[in-house]
């Protein structure tokens, strides 16, 4: 894993984003040269800003490639099928896009004869080297030779964890028991330590990349904490079970975390110049989504009144940054007085209380788009973690631990904890999202922002991930 603006990036992920923007810029000059093979060679230095428009091409492409999925490797699901329903949408959706940009931005235009014969050879490289990235995943770079510390119930979690990844393949060489901890997972797993080996020479025998201490109880005992540092002196990583499943599942397991993980952890970084940086992304944003948007808004404005004829816009009460209140505008996609005996309920995917037009404005988020209004006031981001009632906010921080660090940041459109998790009804699924939720306060980034976005596109395109 590289760890790129507190964000979490597999090896295999990044190794194979930055190969394909290069065949993909390959690709444009490689198609633009097949064109004109039979014409002047002098047509093709021509083309003006043909590195810009490479680029152009490329970035699109890559967009349109994230946006349907195909850099959420699984190579479990081996490869015909990823590529009949992702590659060749994705392509569809690039040609869109860049049709759209190549003709209306001075410079960068291209024929259509061109730029499908770039989407040729361009497709032919993808499809190339996802096969070749297929056959070699087995390769010792994209595997990680792992220990664990620990034989308890935390250590079996974390082996499982690392078992069921499907873009990354762990290799668990075993596990180390401590004392004072009753075993949890096979005795032909278990290595054990004496007098004549340490925990160096048998990480060093078996090769090992990494440690993940998985011990819940670290004072119950003797906990070799020398013999860690050792292991670290001599190049092997060592990460706590907390850490490794951040990593693995970019979530944060609040059921075992400890408070001195998030004191002295790294992350919740709210610098002046991150905090400016996410006020101009959320206007640059949500102004554009508001210019694209407007025609939507109006048509699902008349479908409202058409229906019942009662208010198109719900008004509610919700609390944002610092636990302060303000009131969230939405689309109504329920009948009106849903609430008659004024006692707030959580929302759920079926809801009897929702209409007809609130049942697709709800799937497609349309119902949310009303909320740039709070993103102008500066009551929300366009990112940020879902705003949610008085009454749950207080019913969630009795029973939910750290639910409240939620709130240091402003509440968002749309989310990771949004993208991955469907609507919750009840205290279980709050803690699930708030998994997700105290991952993106935690590590939050223009970079995670720009990637929350690409699959809210995905989400209201595909009904996925959520």
């Amino acid at each position: 894993m590289y760890r790129i603006f507190n964000h979490y990036v597999s090896k295999a992920v990044s190794s194979l984003l930055v190969l394909e923007l290069l065949i993909l810029v390959g690709s444009f000059y490689a198609g633009a040269g097949l064109r004109f093979f039979h014409d002047s060679p002098l047509i093709l230095p021509k083309l003006e800003h043909a590195f810009l428009s490479a680029c152009v091409f490329a970035v699109a492409m890559v967009f349109s490639m994230g946006t349907l999925g195909m850099y959420h490797l699984d190579f479990r699901a081996g490869l015909l099928k990823p590529l009949l329903l992702q590659l060749m949408p994705a392509f569809v959706m690039g040609f869109c896009i860049l049709t759209l940009v190549l003709d209306t931005v001075p410079g960068l235009y291209i024929d259509r004869g061109t730029l499908m014969m770039v989407l040729l050879v361009a497709g032919s490289g993808i499809a190339l080297v996802r096969v070749v990235f297929l056959k070699t995943s087995d390769s010792a770079f994209l595997k990680s030779r792992i220990l664990i510390l620990g034989s308890g119930q935390l250590a079996n979690e974390i082996g499982e964890l690392a078992l069921r990844q499907s873009y990354r393949k762990y290799h668990i060489i075993g596990f180390i028991p401590v004392p004072a901890e009753p075993s949890c997972v096979a005795p032909q797993q278990l290595l054990q330590l004496d007098a004549a080996t340490s925990l160096l020479s048998l990480a060093r025998q078996h090769n090992a990349d990494e440690i993940v201490v998985s011990v819940k109880n670290r004072r119950g005992g003797p906990f070799p904490t020398d013999e860690l540092l050792n292991c670290k002196m001599s190049g092997i990583r060592i990460i706590d079970a907390d850490s490794f499943f951040e990593r693995e599942t970019c979530q944060i397991r609040v059921e075992s975390m400890q408070p001195s993980w998030l004191v002295y952890g790294g992350g919740f970084d709210q610098t002046t110049l991150r905090t400016f940086m996410k006020r101009s992304f959320d206007v640059a944003v949500s102004l554009c989504l508001l210019l694209l948007t407007l025609p939507v808004m109006l048509l699902t404005a008349l479908c409202i009144y058409a229906e019942d004829r009662q208010p198109v816009f719900y008004r509610q009460e919700r609390i944002g940054k610092d636990c302060k209140a303000f009131h969230v505008w939405k689309f109504r996609s329920m009948g009106f007085n849903a609430e008659r005996d004024g006692k707030p309920q959580w929302a759920t995917k079926n809801d009897p209380r929702v209409t007809r037009v609130g049942h697709f404005i709800r799937r497609a988020r349309i119902d949310e788009l009303p909320q740039i209004w709070n993103v102008f006031k500066g009551e929300m981001s366009f990112v940020g973690p879902r705003p949610e009632r008085q009454h749950f906010v207080r019913l969630l921080a009795e029973g939910v631990p750290y639910y409240n660090v939620r709130h240091c940041l402003k509440p968002g459109i749309t989310g990771w904890a949004q993208v991955h998790y469907g609507y919750g009804d009840s205290v279980e699924d709050a803690v699930q999202k708030l998994r997700y939720d105290l991952y993106y306060v935690k590590n939050n980034s223009l970079l995670l922002d720009i990637l929350i976005l690409i699959d809210t596109v995905k989400v209201v395109l595909l009904g996925a991930g959520r």
